[in-house]
């Protein structure tokens, strides 16, 4: 994008007036806003200065469409790319690469003398509970004198992520815009049985919900009057089904309206790939056409151009023909189990305005710029593995942020279809929702901890842990919870002075109102335990004491029975729950910490109990002062006011104490938990990787330097694996089928590092080549049993189970066959296989680098040239005399 040739916008302007004054700059806002355009003035102006320029991506898709943005404007000598996948012109001035390449350059020690800038787009990412610390460990460590341009989806939190990079590199310029580019119109349609004709409605009128949209939700006579008390957000109240007069429209049936409404071209978001593949297939059944025949002739020889070098049989093994019948009729899907020559040959065909509209997962929402007029969201629920999570209101904006192309549309349009689980009002919420704060997911990993310890003294490692953007908000939240427990504690002493001015001192009538309590469990004294049990909070964790009850309890819910009774329910350590009332304990419980719940809610859920425990078990406890039980047989404390009931003022006042009591005791552990969090949980992995033998006192054992240079979400696994030589004397498709097991993960088997149940042996799905292969699994699964062990008692995250399911794929790969008999049986997409190698490769060649024996450094570097092969080989940049829309995955 040349400066010269549109008039830049305000904030435009504001972002690289920062950028000339050598300031770091945060850039938040909308998407397709132009938030490039001040990535591509830094660049200009870098190699005006003779230096380097890093431009970095959370995703190999985006880093190669940037790449050829960039090579377009300022040549292929100019520009560079890394991910992992390629390697082009690595000393180039301007690099593009994935946030990780940076971070392991500069835990490497790499030559950045040149660097001047580094680029971090999509800066939001930094929330992604897996990758998300890599954003912070960039910002930490790369030198004082490199400038940052941040560039941020909005967040409501923009102001706090710039003061923190204030903090840690210098000074820094916010720099936020809130208003679309293209104004987006949101719309609800809903389907009518017996109905040929769908219902389209705006959902929001002003900013408030249409009123008419609650007309099509269950019990239709008055959920507009509860709706707003019974579903006020994505965990909304109770779900009933819907009368049988309304249904979701079908996808020919939304594609006909489209079309109708000259809404296309659209992105018609699915979140499953195999209802986005159903659903091209369903709409191209219709014998519907949406292209012409020029436009069809175009999107041949496209297609010839993207396959060129795919052989017959492999265009055969991938179905190609009905793929590009599809295509041809102007209708594609996307999704991640699409080898990338296809999705690319789907994103150059959308851009170039051939394919009319595209089924995706939400995996095209980010970075890859394929805007559309419209946008359609199929549902806004999504299976997770093993439970619906509802879409959060920045999911949400992402994917309607592609609707309303700059430039050529006016009004943006982003449809909702109707769901018989989703109410209106839920719809309307995250329409109309503009609260999206960015939270960190840093924590100190095994690899960080190696690097940090080779790198720095102690006192300065526990430094820069404190400098990362979690212990920045941390703590602010100290300051919070220390502000509002002062005001707690003044209200206190203010019910204390007013109890005693009235009623006599406050420990004799506590003991009055527990001796009570044991008199009569079932009249007054059980419903202020009730009461008392009805303002505990979920996440909050309780002492208890009770016949058969643990000592500690997580509050997951609190709900009314019958004749107002209160049901409190809890889980212990052990993932048992617990239900309390006014009837099962000896007395009041006392809160002695909290914990953040798991989302999305699922209080009946195992899973959710079982994660419950897990948080619970690693929460850091207020030791209690709870007094003893007065003896039932005294009557001294009662003798004291001299009647068997304690006036109802007293009581009440009483349980405003407690009330108090219990939120101060709340928040002192809240500033306990926030305090120095992030070092306590470095010393736990420290000590963990000491006593394993990676780390002598402050220094890096052989082990402790092989994991500092691994690379990996299993990173300790792989090089405990190494250290016993379970990769030693394999042939290269044996090593091949047994590095997969450290990344490959089956999709049907659940959420992504969901934790074994104690004592549960790993299911082994799959087939093992051979019986040397199974002999070095087990032995692969004995590491993993006694790393989870370790890693339980020093309460952190536990490493992911190895999966087999794909070893018999690599080995036969490997071995050189052909692609139609290595998928033949197996349930393995295409895209994944393509993507599983991959990750395969890059862990194959870390081995090659590492393995303590150079025939195992030999077997592995053979390994990962075997597997480089074929549509796996083939190159996902596309140069410019390949095509020019530059949008390729």
């Amino acid at each position: 994008m040349s400066e010269t040739s549109f008039t830049p916008d305000r904030f435009q302007i504001d972002a690289t007036d920062a950028v000339d004054a050598g300031e770091h700059v945060v850039v938040a806002a909308p998407t397709g806003s132009g938030k490039t355009y001040v990535a591509e003035h830094a660049a200009r102006r870098t190699l005006a200065m003779g230096r380097r320029l890093f431009y970095t991506t959370p995703i190999k898709a985006l880093s190669n469409q940037k790449y050829n943005d960039l090579k377009r404007e300022h040549g292929a000598a100019a520009v560079g790319l890394l991910t992992g996948d390629n390697s082009i012109n690595g000393d180039a001035p301007i690099v593009v690469m994935t946030t990780e390449v940076l971070r392991n350059m500069l835990y490497a020690g790499s030559e950045l003398m040149q660097l001047a800038t580094v680029v971090l787009d999509e800066v939001h990412f930094l929330q992604d509970s897996y990758r998300g610390p890599v954003w912070e460990e960039v910002i930490i460590h790369l030198p004082h004198r490199v400038q940052l341009v941040c560039l941020s989806a909005t967040v409501s939190n923009a102001d706090e992520l710039a003061e923190w990079i204030q903090t840690v590199r210098g000074s820094t310029r916010l720099v936020v815009e809130t208003e679309r580019p293209v104004t987006l119109e949101n719309r609800y349609v809903v389907g009518e049985r017996g109905g040929r004709r769908l219902t389209v409605i705006p959902t929001l009128i002003g900013s408030k919900p249409n009123n008419r949209g609650f007309d099509f939700d269950p019990d239709v006579g008055s959920l507009a009057t509860r709706t707003k008390k019974r579903s006020r957000g994505p965990r909304g109240g109770p779900r009933q089904r819907a009368p049988r007069r309304w249904r979701s429209p079908s996808r020919p049936e939304v594609l006909r309206e489209l079309r109708r409404a000259e809404m296309l071209p659209a992105i018609h978001f699915i979140f499953s790939r195999s209802a986005c593949d159903d659903a091209a297939r369903e709409v191209a059944q219709t014998g519907i056409a949406l292209t012409s025949s020029q436009e069809r002739a175009e999107i041949r020889a496209l297609a010839a151009e993207h396959v060129a070098l795919l052989t017959d049989d492999e265009l055969e093994t991938l179905q190609f023909d009905r793929f590009l019948e599809q295509l041809e009729a102007g209708v594609a899907p996307h999704h991640a189990g699409m080898v990338p020559v296809f999705k690319e040959l789907v994103e150059a065909a959308f851009v170039r305005g051939l394919v009319k509209i595209v089924y995706a997962t939400e995996t095209l929402a980010l970075g890859i710029n394929m805007p559309a007029k419209s946008v359609v969201i199929d549902k806004l629920t999504k299976w997770t593995g093993d439970h619906h999570e509802f879409l959060t209101p920045s999911q949400y904006t992402q994917l309607t942020g592609r609707a309303g192309r700059r430039g050529i549309d006016e009004i943006g349009q982003a449809l909702v279809l109707w769901s018989p689980w989703v109410t209106f009002d839920q719809v309307a919420g995250l329409a109309a929702s503009r609260h999206f704060v960015l939270s960190s997911a840093f924590r100190p990993t095994y690899n960080m901890t190696a690097n940090l310890v080779r790198r720095y003294e102690p006192d300065r490692a526990r430094q820069l842990l404190n400098l990362s953007f979690a212990q920045f908000r941390a703590n602010a939240g100290i300051v919070r919870s220390e502000h509002e427990l002062e005001r707690v504690l003044d209200r206190r002493d203010e019910v204390v002075r007013k109890i005693e001015s009235e009623f006599g001192p406050v420990d004799e009538l506590r003991a009055a109102l527990r001796e009570l309590a044991s008199r009569d469990a079932d009249q007054a004294p059980t419903d202020d335990v009730s009461f008392a049990l009805s303002q505990f909070k979920p996440g909050q964790i309780l002492e208890v004491d009770g016949p058969e009850l643990p000592p500690h309890l997580a509050v997951i819910s609190v709900a009314y029975r019958k004749g107002n009774r209160v049901k409190l329910v809890g889980v212990d350590v052990d993932a048992e729950t617990y239900e309390l009332s006014g009837n099962s304990v000896d007395h009041v419980p006392i809160v002695v910490g909290s914990i953040e719940l798991p989302q999305p809610y699922l209080p009946n859920s195992v899973s959710f109990a079982y994660e419950v425990s897990q948080d619970l078990s690693r929460a850091r406890l207020v030791g209690s002062k709870r007094r003893r039980r007065p003896d039932p047989r005294s009557t001294t404390a009662v003798t004291r006011f001299g009647q068997e009931v304690i006036p109802r003022p007293a009581r009440k006042a009483m349980k405003r104490l407690e009330r108090l009591e219990r939120d101060a005791d709340r928040l002192r552990g809240a500033v306990v938990a926030d305090a120095d969090s992030l070092a306590r949980q470095f010393d736990s992995v420290l000590a963990l990787l000491r006593n394993r033998g990676h780390v002598e006192d402050w220094t890096l054992t052989a082990s402790g330097r092989r994991l500092g240079s691994t690379y990996h979400e299993a990173d300790l696994l792989v090089v405990e694996s190494m250290e016993e030589g379970v990769f030693d004397g394999l042939t290269s498709p044996e090593l091949a089928a047994l590095v997969s097991v450290f990344g490959y993960e089956d999709r049907r088997r659940g959420a992504r590092n969901r934790p074994r149940p104690k004592g549960r042996r790993t299911e082994v799905v799959g087939v093992f080549p051979t019986s040397e292969l199974r002999r070095r699994y087990k032995a692969v699964e004995r590491l993993h049993r006694s790393l989870v062990r370790a890693e339980r008692h020093a309460s952190l995250p536990e490493t992911r189970v190895p999966d087999p399911g794909f070893m018999a794929v690599a080995y036969q790969w490997a071995l050189g066959l052909d692609l139609n008999p290595v998928l033949a049986d197996s349930e393995t997409t295409p895209g994944d296989f393509v993507r599983t190698v991959k990750q395969v490769m890059d862990l194959a060649t870390q081995i090659a680098l590492l393995a303590p024996l150079p025939g195992t450094q030999r077997t592995a570097r053979e390994a990962a040239d075997a597997l480089n092969r074929d549509l796996v080989s083939i190159s996902q940049v596309r140069s410019d005399s390949e095509g020019e829309d530059g949008n390729k995955a």
